[in-house]
């Protein structure tokens, strides 16, 4: 193999693969990037055995030829070269030689025979959506994700496809979030799939031309999300996420509608104040506003009044702060609605105009 080209072409794929790769891996060879050249098309594979990043590019070469470089090295070598360098990187036996002007860098390759392959998937469904619109789901939902819970699927995104909707949805136990678009999807039963919580993230990182379409795959075990010179494949959690819908409270009476930035700033300005392992607050709710306290072990007390649409009977209810902040920053309308039944069940919260996006917080004892 021997191809040269330059820097800053080079370095956007190894930024994108870079973060699938573990620096501490069981297996040497996943620390590893898979180069392979052949007829003009050079094409960088990482994995982690959970996920797997493919990206694409021309080249102007006629070798070919297939091998394993480390991927970190390799990316803190390009990256510390000289903006518009050109990087030649040639293999022989078991090394790599990368050149650049008067640098000359000697790393030791991997057999690329050992790279582990996912493959081709079997029975794959498809659909096709923007890149912005998928991005847009998970970017309102993710927040909500368990993190090394052991209720395994809550460390994940649901993903729910039906003929004309996508939606995702993730819970971590005490607050859910929801989000939905209109897909021409074109399946006639609804499948739910849930996609481990570092797919996402990293999915989340990959999306950026927003305007392009993202083909996805849904396999038996994996699913895959493709994009020109791009392809990002995840394994699925084999679990039953909960029924979401069950908790998602209907029917309430009292309903507030608030501007979105006054109340965040307030629950920012409060949360000063609070313990700093549970968060809580107490929201009273009269009338034209809403109270907010919040205390703490020292003895401490904030106090925010925030201005309100609400007619109804007065009470009160206990918030974990950084559940309600995070809804309210993943929203985008400026006014939203919050719904309560009584002040032992669970905040329902959307835009006023859109609700697209819906999120519920379980209250707490105060």
């Amino acid at each position: 193999m021997n191809i040269t080209l330059n820097k800053d072409v080079l370095l956007k794929p190894l930024q994108l693969i870079n973060g699938v790769v573990e620096r501490r891996q069981t297996l040497p060879i996943l620390a590893n990037v898979l180069v392979e050249v052949d007829h003009g098309v050079l094409t960088f594979t990482a994995t982690d055995l959970e996920v797997e990043i493919i990206t694409q590019l021309g080249v102007d070469s006629k070798s070919s030829g297939r091998i394993t470089l480390p991927a970190r090295k390799l990316f803190d070598i390009c990256r510390s070269l000289a903006d518009g360098a050109e990087v030649n990187i040639q293999t022989e036996n078991e090394k790599a030689t990368v050149r650049s002007g008067r640098s000359r860098f000697v790393l030791t390759t991997l057999p690329a025979d050992d790279f582990p392959d996912i493959g081709e998937m079997e029975d794959a469904r498809s659909f096709t959506l923007k890149q912005g619109e998928l991005k847009r789901l998970m970017d309102q939902t993710a927040f909500a994700m368990a993190q090394q819970d052991v209720r395994y699927y809550l460390n994940g995104m649901l993903f729910e496809m039906g003929s004309d909707q996508l939606r995702t949805v993730a819970t971590d136990g005490h607050r859910l979030a929801m989000a939905e678009a209109a897909v021409n999807i074109g399946w006639a039963e609804k499948t739910q799939v849930i996609v481990p919580r570092k797919g996402v993230n990293e999915l989340q990182r990959l999306l950026d031309n927003l305007d392009e379409d993202v083909k996805v795959e849904l396999g038996i075990n994996h699913i895959r999300f493709t994009t020109d010179g791009l392809s990002f494949t995840s394994k699925l959690i084999d679990g039953r996420f909960p029924d979401y819908e069950h908790v998602v409270p209907k029917n309430g009476d009292k309903i507030l509608i608030a501007d979105r930035d006054a109340l965040k700033q307030a629950l920012v300005r409060a949360s000063i104040l609070t313990n700093e392992k549970f968060r809580s607050i107490s929201v009273q709710v009269k009338p034209g506003s809403i109270v907010i306290h919040a205390r703490n072990p020292e003895q401490e007390h904030a106090e925010e009044e925030v201005e309100v649409d609400y007619t109804g009977d007065e009470f009160e209810i206990g918030f974990n702060a950084a559940y309600v902040q995070d809804a309210l920053g993943a929203m985008s309308e400026q006014q939203v609605q919050m719904i309560f039944t009584d002040p032992s069940s669970s905040c329902l919260l959307h835009g006023v105009a859109n609700e697209s996006s819906r999120y519920v917080v379980m209250p707490m004892r105060i």
